[in-house]
């Protein structure tokens, strides 16, 4: 029997190839996830451990609630001091103490848009030995900064912002552009460069004037003398410290965190994947079922010979699950081939995009290479088991009198009537979220099991779908295209099970990209209103980091030509009772010009110094009421009476909680203003009016000035890169079922060669035979289309509750022109997907084809 399955796999290598190219796609998925996570994670890891190399202890300061910041953006006071540095180095088995500063430089551009990755853009010290060099910053050009008007950058920061070594570089710390000559050009391992950041280096002195004090640092790095032990260095170092303002960190320790560190970073890329893998395969098990179904009953009369000569059902199970794995294992060895320079792909198409993945060989662990296979080998199998059983179970004078029996009804029945019920669960528990008054993450495991259980019960009963369906379609094509239409409708209901299982692999991939397409479309357009909708500025200006504006450049932007007003938003947060509220402290005289304020209750039109306005939901959720004093204690430790003058509908500009500028003032540490909100005369916009705002506001690069169309791209951007990444994942499981159906159009030309034949002597030309095999693929792919789409469309309404709750102004807004071009692409994909089938059949001889047994 064994020698059996290798023959018949032999045998019908051409049948088998597009059930071996649906495993192989599938089991490439999963591979070059698998080896991808591995390949970046040891890269990640390596390029941590040089980073850290030499590090034996690291002191860093823990932040002290007492101690003064200056400065606008502010200086920090830290612990850390030359007497400290001193202290540690006198210490028995430290060799030597690295002095760092750190803080954050962003660097402008050629085109004047910052350099790097925000916080990923570190500022540091360099600190050379006698010779002038830093053996944690090797120099490639140039020298290191060693006088207040110079700075060094790493290789990959000076290439993109275009500068050489000689060049003047404009940059800014906490708001003023800032300019200093590049002496030097450097090299870096830390993985907070190479992954979308940037490196600026100064002198030491120069570092401590522009983010602390003059002999402060933020961290002290200890380096073991030969043979002494790291834990007990690090406990001695911990001796020395002040209790509660600094702490020490072995540098194994520092190495364990970084690992986990970059474990989590890359778990949720994993994790994604492997679920579209797994979509993947799973519609790949229809492709694989069909097809030993198929293969089954062209050989029932083989099979039918085996058991007469004495073969037991045991043995025919085992035969077609031998060939199942062994066309498993080799569908899955060459697709771990492919999955292995999937991920090769994958990383440099992700650094293409900054992404800034370190270089580092390939990892091919074991457990991806079993894991591959096995899942593979696996998968195939078990889409083999029911038709082997299947094959089993058919009597051998039965199968000899005829090569193909119509499923009994009573398979039939049971099998919609278990549809029925599964599906009526999964529509259940979708109603049930859509009923949710306050549903959250909490209830996403609820929805995707709904999800999985409707999907399930709507596969199931696809074969019953397919009647009316497939009926209505058949009308379409019996009337444009006459003979040939009316018998690809008929070819298509000949057998439900097999277009249900051939359709079914082309639904799932349509009903998840139909969902992800509604509810990304409708969250896109939530997010546009909610953006914009209470704000009449024609544009926001911020900055990158968070540290806010002078004040005094307000009035600058408000002389600049062609600006009608210049509004300040400054934010600062307060505690009442159990309530954490931030309040928007602005120009109230004012801020009705470029904020739409509607008030439910009350006003801002005799508001003190101490008055505020909340918004609908923040007044809802703490029981606030227009009239109410609240007893408010600042971030900073000072506390007001705050009276409530009014409640308005909520607002994303001004937020949750609105006063008076000076109310915020009292409270900050440092005046600055954290939002400015333009508007210009006749609503004008572009860059007539963004350059000279900027160059009043000094042209730094941590500047943000952003119209309408800038705000709804940075806060929906996001939605729509994940819904066309989710197109690419969810493009594979579409390929799988273009091949599902090319694969089921072959087997059902060969299982139809007589008729055919049969076809062709009565007439029907070569070309209509092949438009009888088209418009049957068309009229699959129209039916795993409609129920695609409709489910999706149907589990996106009933998920809605969940995104509604966090986008107020949510709504379903149904994308008909992209529900439109998924339409036009199962067309394509049915006409693609025929040519083969079609072209074959139509060459077809047709003496030998009625002759065929």
């Amino acid at each position: 029997m064994l020698r059996t399955a290798l023959r018949n796999v032999l045998a019908h290598k051409a049948r088998l190839m597009m059930t071996a190219l649906a495993v192989l796609l599938g089991v490439a998925f999963v591979a070059g996830t698998l080896i991808f996570s591995d390949t970046v994670g040891e890269a990640i890891k390596k390029a941590s451990t040089k980073n850290l190399s030499g590090v034996a202890v690291s002191v860093k300061t823990l932040d002290d609630e007492n101690a003064p910041v200056t400065g606008r953006g502010g200086k920090r006071t830290t612990a850390l001091d030359d007497k400290l540095a001193d202290t540690v180095r006198a210490l028995p088995g430290v060799q030597s103490v690295r002095r760092n500063v750190t803080g954050t430089a962003t660097l402008a551009g050629p085109d004047g848009i910052p350099i790097g990755n925000g916080w990923q853009n570190i500022a540091a010290n360099f600190q050379p030995d006698k010779d002038g060099y830093d053996a944690r910053y090797p120099l490639m050009t140039g020298r290191g900064p060693t006088a207040a008007g110079e700075m060094a950058l790493d290789e990959a920061t000076a290439k993109a912002a275009g500068h050489k070594v000689g060049d003047t570089v404009r940059f800014a710390t906490d708001g003023p552009v800032l300019t200093k000559k590049l002496v030097g050009i450097v090299t870096t391992d830390d993985p907070q460069v190479t992954a979308g950041g940037s490196l600026a280096l100064f002198d030491t002195a120069t570092a401590q004037k522009m983010y602390l004090h003059p002999g402060q640092y933020d961290e002290l790095v200890v380096g073991a003398a030969p043979g002494a032990d790291q834990q007990a260095l690090t406990a001695k170092v911990r001796e020395v410290l002040p209790k509660k303002r600094a702490e020490a960190t072995s540098g194994t320790e520092l190495a364990a965190e970084q690992s986990q560190m970059i474990a989590n970073k890359n778990e949720s890329l994993s994790q994604t994947l492997l679920v579209f893998a797994g979509i993947a395969l799973f519609v790949g098990v229809f492709i694989i079922a069909n097809t030993f179904t198929m293969l089954i009953s062209q050989r029932s009369r083989e099979i039918a010979l085996l058991r007469a000569i004495g073969a037991s059902r045991r043995q025919v199970v085992r035969s077609v699950l031998a060939e199942a794995a062994l066309l498993g294992l080799v569908s899955s060895a060459i697709g771990f081939a492919l999955g292995a320079g999937l991920a090769v792909g994958l990383r440099a198409v992700l650094n293409a995009n900054g992404a800034g993945f370190p270089n580092g060989p390939v990892i091919i662990s074991p457990t991806a290479v079993l894991s591959a296979l096995g899942i593979g080998v696996v998968v195939t199998v078990l889409a083999a088991w029911l038709p082997s059983r299947k094959a089993a179970k058919i009597a051998p004078v039965e199968a000899l009198n005829t090569v193909e029996a119509p499923p009994a009804m009573r398979s039939l029945v049971i099998r919609n009537s278990l549809g029925a019920v599964i599906t009526g669960a999964g529509v259940a528990i979708m109603f049930y979220v859509r009923a949710l008054k306050e549903a959250d993450a909490d209830d996403l495991p609820i929805a995707m099991a709904g999800a999985m259980v409707t999907l399930t019960g709507v596969t199931i009963l696809a074969p019953l779908l397919s009647r009316p369906l497939v009926s209505l379609a058949g009308v379409v094509t019996t009337r444009l295209f006459g003979i040939s239409g009316k018998l690809a409708k008929e070819n298509a209901l000949r057998n439900p099970r097999r277009t249900a299982a051939t359709a079914s692999a082309l639904m799932i991939g349509l009903t998840l990209i139909t969902g992800m397409t509604v509810v990304g479309n409708s969250a896109q357009r939530a997010m546009d209103e909610m953006t914009t909708r209470g704000l009449k500025a024609d544009f926001k200006v911020g900055t990158s980091t968070y540290i806010g504006l002078d004040p005094a450049l307000t009035r600058k932007v408000a002389a600049v030509p062609g600006v009608e007003a210049a509004v300040p938003l400054s934010y600062e947060a307060f505690q009442a009772s159990d309530t954490f509220l931030s309040v928007h402290g602005t120009d109230l005289a004012t801020v009705g010009e470029v904020a739409r304020l509607d008030f439910i209750s009350g006003s801002l039109a005799h508001a003190g110094a101490n008055d505020i306005a909340v918004s609908r939901t923040s007044a809802k959720e703490n029981g606030l009421h227009t009239g109410d004093t609240l007893d408010g204690t600042f971030i900073e430790g000072k506390k007001a009476k705050l009276k409530i003058v009014g409640v308005y509908e909520d607002n994303e500009v001004i937020g949750s909680t609105i006063g008076a500028a000076s109310l915020v003032e009292s409270h900050l540490t440092s005046p600055k203003v954290d939002e400015l909100l333009i508007k210009t005369e006749g609503g004008r916009t572009g860059d007539e009016l963004e350059k000279p705002i900027r160059h009043a506001l000094g042209d730094s690069p941590l500047l943000k000035v952003q119209d309408h169309a800038d705000l709804r791209k940075e806060n929906a951007g996001d939605i729509e890169t994940v819904i066309y990444v989710s197109y690419g994942l969810l493009g594979m499981a579409v390929l799988i079922a273009v091949v599902g159906v090319v694969n089921t159009l072959a087997m059902s030309v060969f299982e139809r060669t007589r008729e055919i034949g049969m076809l062709r002597a009565i007439g029907l030309a070569r070309g209509g035979i092949k438009q009888m095999v088209r418009l049957e693929s068309v009229v699959i792919a129209l039916f795993g289309a409609c129920l695609g789409i409709g489910v999706g469309v149907f589990l996106s309404w009933a998920a809605g509750n969940l995104v509604s709750e966090g986008l107020p102004t949510y709504e379903l807004l149904l994308p008909w022109g992209r529900l439109a071009l998924f339409v036009l692409i199962a067309l394509v994909v049915g006409v693609l997907a025929a040519l083969w089938p079609a072209r074959r059949a139509a060459r077809l001889n047709m003496l030998e084809a009625i002759g065929a047994q």
